[in-house]
């Protein structure tokens, strides 16, 4: 079968495109902007990648074309895909019925925390022996893949509640019809699909409303909106997860610069492991993945092993140079309890050094000014702040930045941002470049100027 996938360099088609190519299908497919790493990985795959949207790339007319919820009605391929009537599905959809079909689907979902607690579920099971299959929005450092087939029942995939595409305003999530679900947290968020919080409680409910009651639920102990989702209805046995006695699951650290962790269950189970990572939200991620993993079989003490030997996510507080002591950090957080979570375990982490952030304010959610006066409130660990605002921001922003005083600096070019951070950086600095996009490759330009400074 023939499957083109409209949106492909993205990390969710990018992975369904893989998934496709391992099932024996032939892939191809296209995006506004080819670039790497996807590109690369796909091409290295043998799949066929176009530049741009054009009617040419149907031709030969594919068996079914995989659209992606960028892709909306006016766009010349989709409209000539529905004109000719060619068969098409959401990469949802695609997912559900060719690869997750009879499998033990874990899901794990929530507003924070997805891609770390998927990638280490996935790791907890692969280290068990357990060959899952897995899709993630993010690359984990212990995988040279984002998505693999698997070999086992076990699918881990990565249940985000955005739209699934023009024709379906579902939430992504309820395709998968998981056996295992983990619910992080839940916030508001994706304020251009989302009017409020209880917009998102619903298409929560419907997911609640399709994991059977022979499955697994387990979610965070002191979430209000979890508490709120749970007495709509719930059908399936609840275990909870939280720091120090909070939930059947909870877990702690034993030094100060939270490189020891303990994690217990109320069955009287205790396990203590060094680890790569810290931070309370990441704790709490472990917390999820190790009580998930249970559900799979893998012993307890097995599971927290594992994550002694776990590496991270790319992207999420991934230490990418230190140059002249100055130590440079790339994160996806966006969102500002992501962003103090973060700051806040970096803080614990180095307290006797500065902590500087570069932030890009580029998400939907971000640039319709929901998150103006939380977002100064989460850098409150920072010591200096350098924000690039785009040209589209609401007006409001800049209140509400103009809060945070002297130590946050606002940019309109990237190239100034660099400048700036080259002005005022010293020796023993720990460096957070904060964005969900490619920041105009300001950290690597960072990085280069640092590098070729020293050299002088």
């Amino acid at each position: 079968m023939h499957i083109h996938i409209l949106g492909i360099c993205g990390t969710f088609m990018g992975g369904v495109a893989a998934l496709a190519k391992a099932a024996g299908h032939r892939v191809s497919g296209s995006d506004q902007n080819v670039y790497p790493p996807m590109s690369t990985q796909l091409r290295q795959l043998g799949i066929e990648i176009v530049n741009g949207y054009d009617t040419a790339q149907l031709e030969p007319v594919p068996d079914c074309v995989v659209i992606g919820n960028a892709l909306s009605r006016g766009n010349v391929t989709v409209e000539a895909i529905l004109d000719r009537r060619i068969p098409y599905c959401s990469g949802p959809q695609w997912l559900a019925d060719h690869v997750l079909q009879g499998r033990h689907v874990m899901a794990i979902a929530g507003t924070h925390g997805k891609t770390t607690t998927a990638s280490m579920l996935a790791w907890i099971l692969h280290d068990a022996g357990l060959a899952p299959g897995f899709l993630i929005g993010g690359l984990p450092a212990n995988f040279p893949e984002s998505a693999r087939f698997g070999e086992s029942e076990y699918f881990v995939v990565e249940a985000d509640e955005y739209d699934t595409a023009f024709f379906d305003k579902r939430a992504k999530f309820v395709h998968y019809r998981p056996q295992t679900l983990v619910i992080n947290n839940i916030e508001f968020d994706h304020a251009d699909i989302y009017r409020d919080v209880e917009a998102i409680l619903w298409q929560f409910h419907q997911l609640l409303r399709i994991v059977p009651s022979g499955g697994r639920i387990i979610r965070k102990a002191d979430d209000s909106n979890i508490d709120v989702l749970v007495e709509k209805g719930c059908w399936t046995p609840l275990e909870s997860f939280g720091l120090d006695d909070e939930g059947e699951w909870h877990g702690s650290f034993l030094d100060s610069g939270e490189r020891r962790i303990r994690i217990e269950h109320a069955s009287g189970d205790v396990a203590d492991t060094v680890w790569k990572l810290g931070g309370t939200h990441n704790l709490e991620n472990a917390l999820a993945a190790v009580a998930a993993s249970r559900s799979a079989g893998v012993p307890f003490n097995r599971a927290v092993d594992a994550l002694s030997r776990f590496e991270g996510v790319k992207r999420r507080m991934e230490r990418t140079a230190t140059v002249s002591e100055i130590a440079i950090y790339d994160d996806f957080a966006h969102h500002p309890t992501a962003i103090k979570r973060t700051l806040s375990g970096l803080r614990n982490r180095y307290p006797g050094q500065r902590i500087v952030v570069a932030l890009e304010l580029r998400s939907n959610t971000m640039k319709l000014g929901v998150h103006n006066r939380s977002l100064v409130e989460s850098l409150n660990d920072a010591d200096l702040v350098f924000v690039f605002r785009p040209g589209d921001m609401r007006g409001e922003l800049d209140d509400a930045l103009a809060e945070a005083g002297s130590r946050l600096s606002v940019f309109a070019e990237y190239d100034d941002l660099v400048t700036a951070l080259l002005d005022n950086l010293l020796a023993g600095d720990q460096l957070v470049f904060m964005s969900n996009g490619g920041f105009g490759a300001s950290r690597q330009k960072l990085t280069m100027a640092l590098q070729q400074k020293r050299a002088i």
